[in-house]
């Protein structure tokens, strides 16, 4: 802490003192307001100043002083609610001498309640004529007077309540992340799906091809994961009937930090019975385009430099045509798909593109490599990227006529995946063949692969409908409607390294 600021706190400290000495609680319990800083801006702030004289209109309300002006007589507060701001004139003639000494003592980032009457000051600023002041909460600490106060970006980041003090447009991101998830619900409940909440401790980390974190309940002697994906639990909702369902809430993924990644994150996760992934791509355009017009009001976007339109029908790519035309033009030969099917053809494909692969990745996961170092920073635009090889997909369902590729598409917006979905496997001899494929990579040393899972075999034995499910990063799309570079910008508060 600089000396100045050091000097500010002990200012801050004795101005705390001394209301103790008028007899001041400086942490009461309550303060009965009748509006909201922004209800009374909203309702009132247009009125003009002959209106508001003749109407004398009274108003009680609270907030955060964000700054105090004085000149000569004539006294103002600026205090904000968070979302609106309002101006306070006092007079020394106005409020009564204790009122007057509590003013005296204010410190920029006090909390006051204020009642007063509304009216418009000869510069026609919207104020509130107080005549009276409560005193509610000491701010103890300097606050940074405006945002390029702020510069270091982790303060934003470790100190969310100072980056939503003094940063208008952070809490507008996250007014917006809340729109985005009351649009999605009102969206899928519309259409009858069912939201439910399923085992966040899970004795088996499954439903994606990720790294758990793990935990221990003492009094059962057991080792549990934090879920990676809430997907084989709401799989066997559709066993037990439930045809339409989904469930909005936290993953935990034992992963590397960027700015698309954040170890817990927030996802969308719906399955849709008798559907299958050309449905959800229907359905996917439609719900995007709903949530953006409900959440910022248009479906236009910009994110970075480009502009995105959420206007379907969105583009659409097949996997492997999509690597091997990227790799054809990288190597300025023609790329046959055929040669993506090869194990050997295809580990010679990334050797000359410099991309390292394992021992034993199959030909499946060498075209996921260069498909995601050739063709992710192209897809700007929405994009559906569509039909996978089987290797990378173990609970997708097979194409009829392709053993080797699955009825799975991930949707590509702004250079970063968004969402991923497939037509649900549902044979369970098949799906322990892919369970034990899974660990037999495992045992090669591929610590994301998916674990043996009996009783979901057992739930696929009982009988699973025909379905298509997918799964929507809602941090990812508030980044999209935002405009927010990190994904740390639409989380309240991401992991951080300790100091």
């Amino acid at each position: 802490m600089s000396t100045e600021a050091s000097d500010q706190v002990v200012q801050r400290r004795a101005n705390l003192e001394a209301l103790k000495r008028l007899g001041v609680d400086p942490y009461p319990r309550r303060f009965a307001t009748e509006a909201s800083i922004g209800a009374v801006v909203a309702e009132h702030g247009g009125r003009e100043a002959a209106e508001l004289e003749s109407m004398q209109i009274r108003t009680r309300i609270a907030g955060r002083i964000l700054a105090i002006r004085s000149f000569g007589k004539a006294n103002f507060l600026q205090l904000s609610d968070g979302q609106s701001r309002i101006q306070v004139y006092i007079r020394h003639d106005s409020v009564s001498e204790r009122d007057f000494a509590i003013f005296k003592l204010l410190d920029f980032g006090d909390w006051v309640g204020v009642d007063g009457r509304l009216f418009r000051t000869k510069t026609n600023e919207f104020t509130i004529w107080a005549s009276s002041i409560e005193f509610l909460s000491k701010c103890l600490l300097p606050l940074p007077e405006k945002w390029h106060g702020l510069q270091d970006v982790e303060i934003r980041y470790r100190q969310r309540y100072l980056d939503l003090i003094v940063n208008p447009d952070s809490r507008r991101v996250f007014e917006v992340r809340s729109r985005v998830v009351t649009a999605i619900r009102e969206f899928l409940i519309a259409r009858g799906f069912l939201e439910v909440e399923t085992p966040m401790m899970q004795p088996m980390a499954g439903g994606a091809l990720a790294r758990p974190f793990v935990t221990h309940h003492n009094t059962l002697d057991m080792r549990l994961y934090m879920r990676v994906a809430p997907e084989l639990y709401l799989k066997r909702l559709t066993v037990g009937g439930v045809e339409r369902v989904f469930e909005i809430n936290r993953n935990f993924r034992n992963e590397g930090i960027s700015t698309q990644h954040n170890p817990e994150f927030t996802m969308l996760e719906f399955y849709w019975s008798y559907a299958d992934y050309h449905g959800l791509m229907t359905l996917t355009e439609a719900m995007l385009q709903q949530v953006a017009l409900k959440a910022i009001g248009t479906d236009q976007l910009t994110f970075g430099d480009h502009s995105i339109s959420l206007t379907p029908p969105f583009h659409r790519l097949s996997f492997r045509e999509g690597a091997r035309a990227a790799a054809s033009r990288r190597l300025g030969t023609d790329v046959t798909e055929s040669a993506l099917r090869n194990r050997s053809e295809a580990g010679a494909l990334a050797s000359q593109l410099g991309l390292e692969i394992a021992a034993g990745d199959g030909p499946g996961k060498i075209t996921a490599a260069i498909f995601e170092a050739l063709c992710e920073g192209d897809l700007v635009a929405p994009t559906f990227v569509y039909d996978f090889p089987t290797e990378v997909s173990p609970l997708s369902k097979q194409k009829p006529d392709d053993p080797d590729t699955v009825e799975r598409f991930e949707l590509y917006i702004g250079k970063f995946e968004v969402a991923n979905a497939f037509s649900e496997l549902n044979d369970p001899v098949e799906q322990r063949r892919r369970f034990e494929e899974q660990l037999a990579q495992r045992a090669k040393g591929d610590e994301e692969a998916h674990a043996m899972d009996e009783d979901y075999i057992r739930a696929l034995e009982y009988g699973m409908p025909p379905a298509a499910g997918e799964g929507i990063g809602i941090d990812r799309l508030v980044m999209l409607l935002t405009n927010s570079a990190s994904i740390r910008d639409v989380i309240l508060f991401p992991l951080m390294r300790p100091r």
